[in-house]
């Protein structure tokens, strides 16, 4: 009897433990699949789609958006928001946008700094934007926590549903260029 009871407590037991590691496998490759990784080039570019995003009905301004980044390439690189627009001469950010990596926190009110008219990013009647926002200096590899703050970053639902919640200009992107010497 006390076989059974043994044979029984050990089976229970290395269930647990297969369990266990099994969820913490299945979460862990779901974590790496919501990882941006560093493009051969050095640049990384945050889509807004792929970020995580909170949404302040009552102060948007506080609205966030945040991406974790695998820099494999460390350097200074240039920051630059891209937007989509129909008037290339005011993006009409109603506030200036925030964006922080590291110890770094960049603040700037986007410009129309480079104008892409053919962009594949966008559509008529919008026009692809870039502004350029200021540079950080990785020193080290490492996975790294990017965000930006503004009013332009909308909820997934709002988008989707294609409301016109970010009027004549939508934030797309953080796109990070690394600096040549």
């Amino acid at each position: 009897m006390r076989r059974k009871h043994f044979a029984y407590l050990i089976a229970l037991a290395l269930i647990s433990v297969w369990s266990c590691g099994h969820t913490e496998s299945k979460k862990g490759v779901q974590e790496a699949e919501n990882r941006i990784l560093q493009q051969d080039d050095g640049i990384v570019s945050l889509k807004l789609d792929k970020a995580g995003r909170y949404c302040d009905l009552t102060n948007p301004s506080n609205n966030t958006a945040d991406w974790d980044v695998v820099i494999s390439k460390p350097g200074r690189f240039k920051v630059w928001l891209s937007s989509a627009t129909k008037d290339t001469s005011d993006l009409r950010y109603a506030n200036s946008v925030k964006i922080s990596l590291l110890d770094n926190q960049l603040e700037a009110s986007p410009a129309c700094d480079k104008i892409m008219r053919n962009s594949v990013d966008v559509h008529y009647p919008y026009y692809r934007a870039d502004s350029y926002m200021g540079s950080v200096n990785v020193t080290e590899p490492g996975e790294y926590n990017i965000q930006v703050i503004s009013e332009k970053v909308i909820a997934k639902t709002a988008e989707s549903q294609n409301t016109s919640a970010s009027g004549d200009t939508k934030l797309m992107s953080v796109i990070l260029t690394p600096t040549t010497h």
